[in-house]
């Protein structure tokens, strides 16, 4: 037998819940208050979730400010990607869009620089290989974020959005040099 929205279906739906499910229920909604307050506190003691500087920005200025960091700074090029090697605590200019990151930057290990991140176009994800640092990068906004390079190397840039058919394509570099070794000339 079938019932229409118009007959009430037969059944115990609306009697008082049982003891039991009253514990259950109450167990349930104090774990959802754990963890809502666990939240907050997990921004500022968990470092992962690094708190930045936001603000909204014209794409096509912010396309003119990477070009002149680019001019500013750049030591060389990689199959035609600029590299730039901006001094320590300089503003450092990253784009997104359409099928690439730019430019390649070139960093010192325990120095600290500002990075700055912008689409140009449509929604990137930021993704540092093989570590877990994730952003949303949105057209339209300048997520400015505090960064200490701890660990020399080279770093894949992977984005984690689906944007188009040459997403796959989208991978850009971060090259993290430890100064104490240049200096030393010990290249191993």
């Amino acid at each position: 037998m079938y019932h229409s929205a118009i007959e009430a279906p037969q059944g115990v739906w609306w009697k008082p819940a049982h003891p039991a499910e009253r514990v259950w229920i109450a167990i349930a909604f104090a774990w959802c208050m754990v963890l809502f307050a666990m939240m907050p506190l997990w921004h500022l003691r968990g470092g992962q979730n690094p708190s930045g500087i936001r603000h909204r920005v014209d794409p096509q200025a912010y396309r003119a400010r990477t070009a002149e960091f680019i001019a500013q700074y750049r030591v060389g090029s990689d199959r035609g990607m600029p590299i730039v090697a901006p001094p320590a605590g300089s503003h450092v200019y990253l784009q997104a869009s359409m099928w690439q990151w730019m430019p390649i930057l070139k960093l010192e290990k325990g120095r600290q620089y500002i990075l700055h991140l912008s689409s140009l176009d449509l929604n990137h994800g930021f993704s540092l290989f093989p570590l877990n640092i994730n952003f949303q990068v949105v057209p339209g906004y300048d997520y400015g974020l505090r960064v200490t390079p701890n660990t020399a190397g080279e770093f894949e840039i992977i984005c984690n959005e689906f944007c188009g058919i040459g997403h796959h394509l989208m991978v850009g570099k971060v090259i993290v040099v430890d100064p104490e070794v240049a200096a030393s000339g010990d290249v191993r």
